[in-house]
């Protein structure tokens, strides 16, 4: 049974320039650096034995066509733990100029963003599901109002520890 995504494996023009940004501003640690052209990193308050690593393919490529040109990933998503985390997120992202956007999706909060070879990725903020009510299967897409949910829900509630368990005591 899958119980959730581990990591992701991303081939980048420099994984150096990746490794620093995602320490920079995302606060990733690297857990593996070389030898060779490979950085592995893991997301703060992660228990996995890395999240993500890259792969140097060369400056000499271009940058991803993926949804203009071709088909590939569109994004992936690190959850935060507050709406507080969301917000300086948000400003460390705009600071590093990688900020593309921000959407309230009703059931998660969302900043979108570019990697310095332009791959996007999202930092979002998991609303709690019993507030999801009947929009759980509806596609929204709102400007995102951080102070006005930072009212609503409070800058420091979390969901990450409220997740569902499976019968084997694992999060589903």
């Amino acid at each position: 049974m899958i119980r959730g995504m581990n990591h992701v494996v991303l081939y980048v023009r420099d994984a150096q320039r990746h490794r620093a940004f995602y320490e920079d501003v995302l606060g990733f640690s690297t857990v593996i650096n070389g030898p060779g052209p490979f950085v592995f990193m893991r997301a703060p308050g992660s228990s996995n034995h890395h999240d993500i690593a890259f792969f140097t393919m060369g400056d000499h490529l271009g940058a991803s066509a993926a949804g203009q040109q071709t088909v590939g990933l569109y994004h992936l998503a690190w959850e935060v733990a507050t709406l507080d985390e969301l917000d300086q997120m948000r400003l460390k992202l705009d600071s590093a100029g990688a900020l593309l956007g921000a959407s309230d999706h009703h059931f998660n909060k969302s900043l979108y963003c570019r990697d310095p070879d332009g791959i996007e990725f999202e930092v979002m903020w998991l609303t709690p599901r019993e507030h999801w009510g009947d929009l759980e299967d509806q596609p929204i897409v709102r400007p995102l109002d951080l102070d006005g949910d930072r009212q609503h829900f409070g800058g420091s509630i979390t969901t990450l520890n409220d997740r569902p368990r499976t019968d084997e005591g694992h999060t589903a």
